[in-house]
């Protein structure tokens, strides 16, 4: 029974074209039709920059990682021992948290150096510590880690995505504008053509 029904009833295709103004209804106009044709390319171009915001997310990813690659190659770890404390740790500010603080290290051939890097909240006096060197032998900030280009890259996807369709949704509704002023003057003037006969034959 409910496959006969479905081979019998109108298919989702039709009923979907329907409801976007493209069926047979003496009761829309022409503006209506244009006025549905504009939502549908609204809707269309915004499914269409899904996979345009996963492909600059993709990129930005592999960008990142491919420059923080290239500085990771130039970079150099040490272990150093922290001259300073640092403020105690705060839960509510997690584990990435970090102070600057004067470190002491010694450099293959043996030169003592002295310097200041983030270190983590909570560190002691005289901690060993971990930090990065550029090419001139200078403290430099760490490289990122893997997760976070994957996270930055995400979040541009994501921006890419947000403000498209804030785009196309302004530029639908500024278009459905003149649309809605033509309706409205072709209702006054169907109004004042079909009016007097109403009054008259309420009277």
């Amino acid at each position: 029974m409910s496959g006969a029904g479905n081979r019998n009833g109108p298919s989702w295709g039709l009923m979907l074209a329907r409801r976007l103004g493209f069926g047979r209804n003496p009761l829309r106009r022409r503006v209506d039709r244009i006025q549905s044709m504009v939502v549908l390319t609204a809707v269309l171009l915004a499914v269409l920059m899904i996979p345009i915001a996963v492909a600059v997310s993709r990129s930005v990813t592999y960008s990142i990682e491919r420059s923080e690659a290239e500085r990771r190659s130039t970079m150099t770890q040490v272990r150093a021992r922290a001259l300073e404390e640092t403020p105690p740790a705060i839960p509510e500010a997690g584990t990435e948290a970090t102070s600057s603080v004067r470190v002491s290290w010694t450099d293959p051939a043996g030169w003592p150096h002295e310097g200041r890097a983030n270190v983590r909240l909570g560190t002691a006096k005289d901690t060993e510590v971990t930090i990065w060197l550029d090419q001139s032998g200078e403290i430099t900030t760490p490289p990122r880690r893997p997760g976070d280009s994957a996270a930055v890259g995400g979040g541009v996807g994501l921006s890419t995505a947000m403000l498209s369709w804030l785009v196309i949704v302004g530029l639908a509704r500024l278009s459905v504008v003149p649309l809605d002023r033509r309706r409205l003057r072709d209702w006054d003037r169907e109004w004042a053509r079909v009016g007097p006969r109403w009054r008259h034959r309420s009277t």
